[in-house]
């Protein structure tokens, strides 16, 4: 292996801890109470209902749905989609949208446009590390800014450029019940952003993939909306969180200026994002059945968020702290009492309990002290069960 002609950036390919956990725990025997991947709930998936419409929009009479596509998506699931959003803080037009293979594929195309090797991309800390890792596949130079309750601390970001000696060429943000700590970026730190990024030139990457999923409190603007068409906000959204990650179906929604090199840049991809997958959403919203499911998933996590928080309360209320988003997927704890997240894995899963270290959420290796749990995932008796056997492992590892 050592002898192959690598590129320069395959040193820089870093892979996912988040996502090797799911082929880690398939591989146990026992056991475990799954708070580590952020996905729907295998019963959060409309599966009946999606079954429904494959008997009909990918039966024998639709061999179309299996030929390829348009680069910029499909008609149907576009139309669907411009009419399912119009009223909405995301509401777009035709030449802003662009079908993709996920939420990932919307980050990948962002940096590919936007990223130059050695280019400075900030990041949040902590963060979802996929978004984090893309940006270094594309040679960047990643800085982290500090989040609190409120989101982004976006005043750090003048600290940061100084240190640098540079201003950002990317800022990479997840504004809303932001993924790993669930918390939202408020109004007033929205337009300081969108501000900041106007004086600097640097693009927003504005990852929102649970903005559809709040439970509780007041909606805020997107940054979509904020951004009035401003062709240097680059949304990203994906179904992968509202309807199931399996489908790989997302969008962005970017400037007019900006489709055509995104198409481009696509080609030379995927040349069009998985056509079944695309009709199966088109039909799902075009049916009318998104507002129901919404509905139903909204009354489930918040149900489930507030299991979390008490059994937390009763197992580790007297060492640690955590999050309280109002909405998403996740909490964010913080322990007190000198735990290593990372050293405590082995014997939690051991003890039939799964979450993601806080390390993994940090390309600097930071909060090594704290760790995700997704409350989305179990049932309220199932996420009791797991939360007494992290505590278990906690005084195991204390001994």
């Amino acid at each position: 292996m050592t002898n192959l002609p690598f590129a320069a950036r395959a040193d820089q390919l870093v892979g996912s801890i988040i996502d090797s956990s799911t082929s880690l725990l398939a591989q146990q025997s026992h056991d475990i109470v799954k708070f580590a991947m952020g996905s729907p709930a295998d019963d959060a998936v409309p599966a009946p209902i999606l079954a429904d419409i494959a008997r009909s929009a990918l039966g024998p009479g639709a061999a179309d749905a299996y030929g390829y596509g348009a680069t910029e998506g499909d008609p149907p699931l576009r139309d669907a989609l411009l009419a399912t959003l119009e009223g909405t803080s995301d509401e777009t037009t035709a030449d802003r949208l662009t079908i993709t293979a996920g939420g990932m594929q919307g980050l990948d195309l962002a940096c590919k446009l936007f990223v130059d090797p050695g280019d400075l991309v900030v990041v949040e800390g902590p963060t979802y590390t996929n978004g984090s890792a893309t940006a270094l596949s594309y040679g960047a130079t990643l800085a982290e800014v500090p989040v609190d309750d409120d989101g982004m601390v976006v005043d750090e970001l003048h600290n940061i450029a100084e240190r640098a000696g540079r201003t950002p060429t990317v800022i990479y943000t997840v504004p809303t019940f932001q993924n790993p700590s669930g918390s939202t970026m408020s109004l007033e730190r929205r337009h300081a952003l969108l501000a900041l990024a106007r004086e600097w030139g640097s693009v927003v990457i504005d990852d929102d993939p649970y903005g559809m999923l709040r439970f509780e409190g007041d909606d805020v603007p997107t940054l979509r909306e904020l951004g009035d068409g401003d062709p240097l906000v680059f949304p990203v959204r994906t179904f992968s969180k509202i309807i199931a990650p399996g489908l790989r179906v997302g969008w962005v929604d970017t400037a007019p200026e900006l489709q055509q090199p995104i198409i481009n840049a696509k080609q030379a991809m995927d040349t069009c994002t998985n056509l079944p997958a695309q009709r199966l959403v088109a039909s799902f919203l075009a049916d009318g059945h998104l507002a129901d499911h919404l509905a139903t998933q909204r009354t489930q996590y918040r149900k489930r968020k507030h299991a979390m928080q008490d059994a937390l309360q009763e197992h580790l209320g007297d060492i640690a702290r955590w999050t309280d988003p109002e909405g998403g997927f996740f909490l964010w704890v913080t322990f007190n009492n000198g735990i290593d997240t990372q050293k405590l894995f082995e014997t939690a899963l051991a003890e039939g309990v799964a979450y993601i270290p806080g390390p993994a959420f940090s390309p600097e290796g930071h909060f090594s002290d704290a760790l995700r749990l997704c409350f989305a995932t179990t049932d309220t008796d199932r996420t009791w069960e797991g939360v007494k056997r992290l505590r278990q492992a906690i005084d195991k590892v204390a001994l």
